[in-house]
């Protein structure tokens, strides 16, 4: 789900060699979601082993971060911790979409429709406490720094990048990054490099926005932001205001300002959401101003070839020679920062 403000939102697409050197802070569910959700088979099925166990988070950590770590790029994977109580109302809806997609794809597979199967495929997505242990095993092992946020994730993600000087951004494909205050955004970096669609295949080029330019060319501040989102929806109130799109809500909170002044003006229109639907804008603005966040410190531990290939080659069937290939790939990436006096990273 995740704010969507990307009409109005400056950004800038880059190279990915313009990160060499930087340290990123990546919201680790958002990101697995991501793997989940586009590692898989032509039917839509995501990647399994032997005994049927989703491999497709895997199979994104293993490949992928080799590549990012191959570019000179230090990574920290920021997993969330307790949702506060407004996140759960979301949580349920999801479970409930997941469900119907599950009937869906059902249908899709008794009438062999591959295209449907695999847009169906994509909204199951469950991460359970096996694939996430398994997550933060294999990234501790590739030399990844992984940290325990006490709530969201994205919230710890964004205030490190904020009070850390040696992280450069937040990486995630959510806006509400923004909202939560982190100085840069980084969307699209573990993204495949290609996409196929139906006129062929596209570059995807990772895409930088910075807080400061998103309200210099808006002309608003940071918490006219958070309203405006809140009047878009996030993820704690998924609707919005039915009727207020990006641009209309950038026009309220530039016209009313205040926080206070800019939800009276649309109290009315709260008020008569369906109950469900409606929401107190004062806890919403509470969780982006001031998340349950904390300053933490993190550290990058010594590859493990022998764990990675435990848990990749025995427990989940990769393919040995897949597997030590790429191993041989992050050791001469370890070599190589050895030889510039960044061994520290590992």
């Amino acid at each position: 789900m995740g704010l969507n403000i990307r009409e109005i939102i400056p950004r800038k697409e880059i190279e990915i060699s313009e990160l060499r050197g930087k340290m990123v802070c990546v919201d680790a569910f958002n990101t697995l979601y991501q793997f989940l959700s586009t590692i898989r088979q032509i039917d839509g099925t995501p990647l399994m082993d032997d005994k049927q166990r989703v491999t497709s988070h895997l199979s994104g950590i293993f490949y992928r971060n080799i590549n990012l770590l191959s570019e000179g790029i230090k990574l920290i994977y920021v997993f969330d911790g307790e949702p506060p109580e407004l996140k759960y109302k979301t949580h349920e809806k999801r479970k409930e979409a997941r469900n119907l997609a599950e009937e869906k794809y059902e249908e899709a597979k008794q009438k062999q429709d591959l295209t449907a199967m695999k847009r169906y495929s994509s909204q199951t997505i469950r991460l359970n406490d096996e694939m996430l242990n398994e997550s933060k095993e294999l990234l501790e092992a590739m030399g990844i720094a992984v940290i325990q946020a006490p709530g969201e994730g994205e919230a710890q993600a964004a205030y490190l990048a904020r009070i850390k000087e040696q992280i450069y951004a937040s990486v995630s494909q959510d806006y509400d990054s923004l909202l939560f205050g982190a100085p840069i955004l980084i969307k699209n970096l573990t993204l495949a490099r290609k996409r196929k669609t139906y006129t062929g295949w596209v570059e995807i080029n990772p895409e930088l926005i910075s807080l400061e330019k998103v309200l210099n060319s808006l002309e608003i501040n940071l918490d006219q932001l958070i309203c405006l989102g809140i009047l878009v929806g996030t993820d704690y109130n998924p609707k919005g205001i039915p009727g207020i799109g990006q641009k209309k809500a950038l026009e309220i909170v530039k016209k009313f300002k205040q926080p206070i002044l800019i939800f009276e003006e649309v109290a009315q229109r709260i008020h008569s959401l369906p109950e469900e639907d409606q929401f107190n804008w004062k806890e919403i603005f509470a969780l982006f101003k001031k998340p349950n966040v904390i300053d933490i410190d993190f550290e990058f531990k010594k590859i493990n070839k022998e764990k990675i290939k435990e848990i990749l080659i025995e427990r989940h069937d990769f393919s040995k020679e897949r597997v030590e290939k790429q191993l041989e790939k992050l050791m001469a990436v370890k070599e190589k920062n050895k030889q510039k006096g960044l061994d520290n990273w590992f």
